[in-house]
């Protein structure tokens, strides 16, 4: 479990590609604590620490994980949100977040809202992939809040803070993201499924 609370970037160094897997090397201010199988989410992606050396560590991303996130188009110098997973008797700044990316989006629109930012992202309209207006998103692995929604979009507000320390300041129009729907509405719409 995380919580969508960004806890530093990192920096992809090495890309090997074995089979159908992509090996990364991330570079960190905190690799170096990390330990082999420790869950990291990657740009809200959760994967499985297998090495460590000095300031990098090593995951690998499956077949799986590269069809359903935009880990397939990290190359060397990408720079990656990172969040170690959440420690029982931590606050819970953000809201629940699984570290299981739900499908992409693509961001649509960027507007300087004068000390702050607008964001607007597109994504397939499915049931499960359901935002109210104030409710909670998960975008590359940061907890947000949804300014306005519709069936197949969102946008969001990002404050300075979170635009310098994400990957935010470098999202451009026409970029893919992860989403992460609220494990709630997940549940809710599943129920009303039956």
């Amino acid at each position: 479990m995380f919580t969508g609370i960004v806890e530093a970037m990192g920096t992809v160094v090495g890309r090997m590609e074995n089979e159908q897997n992509v090996d990364f090397w991330i570079e960190s201010s905190f690799s170096s604590e990390l330990k082999i199988d420790q869950s990291v989410a990657h740009n809200g992606a959760c994967l499985t620490v297998v090495e460590v050396k000095g300031s990098a560590h090593r995951v690998t991303a499956i077949r799986e994980t590269l069809l359903k996130t935009n880990l397939g188009d990290w190359a060397v110098g990408t720079m990656v949100n990172l969040e170690r997973c959440l420690k029982m008797g931590d606050r819970l700044d953000g809201h629940w977040v699984q570290g299981h990316v739900d499908g992409l989006g693509k961001c649509v629109e960027v507007n300087d809202d004068g000390g702050s930012w607008r964001f607007r992202f597109e994504h397939e309209n499915k049931p499960e992939m359901m935002t109210v207006p104030k409710g909670s998103i998960t975008v590359n692995g940061v907890s947000l809040t949804v300014v306005d929604s519709t069936l197949h979009g969102f946008s969001v507000a990002i404050i300075p803070y979170t635009y310098e320390h994400t990957n935010f300041h470098s999202l451009k129009v026409g970029d893919s993201v992860n989403l992460e729907f609220d494990i709630l509405g997940k549940y809710l719409q599943r129920m009303m499924m039956k």
